[in-house]
């Protein structure tokens, strides 16, 4: 710790705090959750704090003597005069009504010594010219710290006890249970997905796949929408989307959101092209849309730490539920000595990176991929978890796996001579499958795979529930 950051401490405050609660153990309940035994600047007041809570979680009143027990072979609590010192601490206390405010107090001084200490060791990386540590690694080291400390997420551990996590099992049961939707996560606006899935979970890496024009962007930017939109309509299974597009720009998606929404299609509002009848609903429709929680970014040539960085400040400043990324391989691996020929090698640091970043933030990561070209080699379209480009790493670091599939787009591909028997079947086959798209969950790793039929217009770039489900 700097010399700087030593002054920033208030003895009497963690003193009269420490007091106020020997006199009355009920007082810990006042203090903030976020409050924890390593705030205090002198170490001979965490030990105590930390025996208080141990003791109280024993069901006993901690008090001058019990404290005393449980300290009695530390040699810090020795060395501050032991017994003696715990007796002192009660001379401190001039109000127990302050405790909070003491609490703040503390708290607001340990934030100060680790921006410090924060800064200086950003300061040291800065100077070191380290070959192997690019400038944008230091700020990102930098801004994690940062988004740690303002989390209260400053232990690298997190220990959790088996009784604590079947309580937030419960819970989340629980909360599934008396929604009428039967989810827990965050809705993606599909009756049948959201049933198999329960929604999308917190800490969730999911991968949404398929070949061009099968409609992934489509039902991204459909699960996005609907999940904003229900997070505007206030409900619960809804959340703010940060939705980062490497392949579109945010008006063209906006555009397609609007297109989706209105009936009017995305190249006729490009070219101004509304009917007369529908202007006023199109306007109606847009100014709804712009109270939206979506939040996008269209930066070409992302890195993985970028999205990291961006993702946490609008966490911290939106309260996201929900990331969406279009799409995996398009995004820019943060290894400083890249190698061009080892691709595969990247997607892994990419998809570890977005399912750690899922947990860090604890909220479900949406990542479309694109998939091989041995889909087009096979009879069979249907795609495949091999069928995964780079797919070793995909499949592996994701909880959920889905494939976006429209036989509609291969059969439209093949159509027979006119006036032929073969025409008439395929004819047949084609209003079978006409505006019918398939979700297929190839892997999930806390449920069953399945396939789900859903409705889709390509002229608006929409999916949609079918009603007979």
């Amino acid at each position: 710790m700097t010399a700087s950051s030593n002054l920033l401490h208030n003895i009497d405050a963690e003193q009269a705090l420490l007091g106020a609660i020997i006199l009355n153990n009920n007082l810990i309940d006042d203090i903030p959750d976020t409050f924890r035994s390593y705030h205090f600047a002198a170490d001979i007041h965490s030990r105590i704090y930390e025996a208080m809570l141990k003791i109280r979680e024993a069901g006993s009143v901690a008090d001058p003597i019990t404290i005393s027990v449980y300290l009695k072979s530390d040699e810090v609590f020795e060395a501050a005069g032991g017994q003696k010192y715990l007796v002192d601490l009660l001379d401190s206390v001039l109000s127990l009504a302050s405790i909070s405010d003491y609490a703040r107090i503390i708290y607001d001084l340990y934030i100060r010594r680790q921006l410090i200490e924060i800064s200086d060791r950003t300061v040291g990386k800065a100077n070191s010219f380290d070959t192997y540590e690019k400038a944008e690694d230091i700020v990102e080291s930098a801004e994690k710290d940062l988004y740690d400390l303002i989390s209260g997420y400053t232990e690298k551990g997190r220990l959790v006890a088996f009784s604590d996590a079947l309580a937030e099992s419960i819970e989340a049961a629980t909360l599934a249970f008396k929604r009428d939707s039967r989810i827990v996560g965050v809705t993606t606006g599909f009756k049948l997905i959201d049933k198999n899935l329960g929604g999308l979970h917190k800490s969730d890496l999911l991968v949404v796949a398929g070949r061009p024009s099968m409609g992934k962007t489509a039902f991204a930017t459909n699960v996005a929408f609907n999940a904003s939109k229900a997070k505007l309509n206030n409900a619960a299974e809804g959340a703010a989307v940060a939705f980062f597009s490497l392949e579109m720009s945010a008006e063209q998606l906006a555009t397609r959101i609007l297109a989706s929404e209105s009936g009017v299609a995305s190249d006729g509002i490009r070219r101004g092209e509304i009917p007369k009848d529908s202007f006023e609903k199109f306007v109606s429709i847009s100014r709804d849309l712009e109270r939206l929680e979506l939040y996008i970014d269209d930066t070409p040539n992302i890195t993985v730490a970028q999205i990291r960085n961006r993702a946490r400040r609008l966490k911290r400043q939106k309260k996201i539920g929900l990331i969406v990324i279009d799409y995996l391989q398009l995004i820019e691996a943060s290894s400083v000595r890249r190698n061009s020929d080892n691709r595969v090698h990247e997607i892994s640091e990419i998809t570890r990176s977005l399912k750690g970043l899922a947990k860090e933030l604890d909220l479900p990561v949406l990542a479309l991929s694109q998939l091989s070209r041995a889909v087009e080699q096979r009879d069979d379209k249907k795609p495949q978890l091999s069928d995964l480009r780079e797919s070793g790493s995909i499949e592996q670091d994701a909880d959920v796996v889905m494939f976006v599939f429209r036989e509609e787009y291969y059969k439209a591909r093949k159509e027979p001579t006119e006036g032929t028997i073969e025409h008439d079947k395929w004819k047949a086959e084609m209003e079978h499958i006409y505006n019918r798209a398939e979700i297929i969950i190839a892997k999930q790793r806390h449920g069953p795979i399945s396939t789900i039929r859903l409705f889709f217009d390509g002229k608006l770039t929409r999916f949609g529930n079918l009603l007979n489900d």
